[in-house]
């Protein structure tokens, strides 16, 4: 678990802004100084010590533990008083802990050998440490740092005069696609952060009941919501996906910072290439995080992982990362602690992202929001942000009376 572990931190990292404190520095003092406790007073065998600093969530080294399977310091028969053979509990449980048993199955292969699981505290502690911590990070920096551009830049104006003549932005059915996408999606967003964070915040404030009751409502919620984000994520795609690929203006866009630093306006089709960002971010990071909500939703049924660590190990993604070779064999509970994980990772992302999105389609940009409001948007707006598009817009209007009119 501890390889998982590492490889899921090496895809966090990319999310996290640099600088951030890393609370694997402490969590390694905390090994360091647990692997010098003195436990010659017990055997060999874990202290007070090794117990509380797993309690207080601190990583302890149990290589300790794992050196004495099978070492022979079991008492005797006579000193059991004949109960127990040649060796004690202990060394029994320890030996299914560590897959040092002689456990036989007659199908399942070495998973099904796995009596005792032990992966779910990793799991735990990277949840409740770094995942936590990092993706609180990251949006509340996202925040932060919207706040100081608003202060610096201030709202998009647009610079001509409104013509009070407008041109249909987005459909209704395009709107209606959009909408259901954000609406399931802060529900999702929130719902999530609820359960994310319920115990640390809710919990103290309004006590342990209430929080139980939040938890079980956020719960009903996200798994129902899910299904109209899925539909909606498909409904976009479908019609805005050839809007969306990239092309040469897209660098004319990006050369001008997009007209959001300085007084330039690029010229863009329907999607500039910040929107398309968006949307393949949405389309890309949405589809993962309902594959892996599939996935845990019906965990027998659909495994992700280990097929997926099979696919990496082929191309050798865990030697660039100067890791070992990922396990393909997964015990159902190993692959919704994996599937939980990237869940909830994608989703930090995706939702500093839209962030992003929202600021910009309301108080960021004069204008911005009527184009998903009403669907209609002034031609000095869209002649500003849009004028490739704006241009074949209105060459279409002026070919539909040509194309209508009776030949003589």
């Amino acid at each position: 678990m501890r390889k998982l572990a590492l490889a899921i931190l090496a895809t966090l990292a990319l999310a996290v802004p640099a600088g951030l404190p890393v609370p694997a520095i402490a969590q390694d003092a905390a090994a360091d100084a647990a692997a010098e406790v003195d436990r010659s007073a017990t055997g060999g065998a874990q202290t007070l010590e090794d117990i509380l600093a797993r309690q207080r969530g601190e990583v302890v080294d149990d290589s300790f533990r794992r050196s004495l399977i099978g070492d022979g310091t079991a008492a005797g028969i006579a000193a059991q008083l004949g109960t127990l053979g040649g060796e004690s509990d202990s060394e029994v449980w320890r030996a299914l802990r560590y897959g040092h048993d002689s456990v036989t199955v007659s199908a399942g292969g070495d998973v099904a050998r796995n009596l005792i699981q032990d992966g779910g505290m990793a799991w735990y502690q990277f949840r409740e440490g770094p995942l936590a911590t990092y993706g609180g990070y990251l949006l509340l920096g996202t925040i932060a740092a919207l706040i100081l551009f608003y202060l610096l830049r201030g709202k998009i104006r647009i610079d001509e005069p409104m013509t009070g003549r407008t041109v249909t932005r987005f459909a209704g059915i395009e709107r209606f696609a959009h909408w259901m996408l954000a609406g399931s999606f802060i529900l999702l967003g929130l719902t999530g952060l609820v359960v994310m964070f319920g115990r640390a915040f809710i919990a103290p404030t309004l006590g342990k009941e209430a929080n139980a009751v939040i938890l079980s409502a956020s719960k009903i919620i996200h798994n129902n919501i899910a299904w109209p984000f899925m539909l909606a994520l498909v409904m976009i795609f479908v019609m805005w996906v050839w809007h969306n690929i990239p092309n040469r203006t897209d660098l004319t866009w990006f050369a001008q910072a997009g007209g959001i630093v300085g007084k330039k306006h690029p010229p863009a089709k329907k999607f500039n290439a910040g929107q398309k960002i968006i949307f393949w971010s949405v389309i890309l990071l949405g589809g993962s995080i309902s594959v892996s909500g599939l996935s845990l939703l019906f965990p027998f049924e659909l495994p992700l992982f280990a097929k997926t660590f099979t696919v990496l190990n082929d191309l050798g993604v865990p030697g660039l990362l100067g890791i070992a070779d990922l396990p393909t064999q997964l015990a159902p509970q190993e692959e919704m602690q994996l599937a939980q994980a990237w869940h909830a990772i994608v989703g930090f992302v995706l939702m500093a992202i839209i962030i992003a999105h929202i600021y910009i389609g309301s108080i960021g940009m004069e204008g911005a929001f009527d184009a998903m409001g009403s669907g209609e948007v002034d031609e000095a707006w869209a002649h500003q942000h849009h004028s490739i598009w704006l241009d074949e817009v209105k060459a279409k209007e002026k070919e539909a009376p040509a194309a209508s009119a009776p030949a003589e």
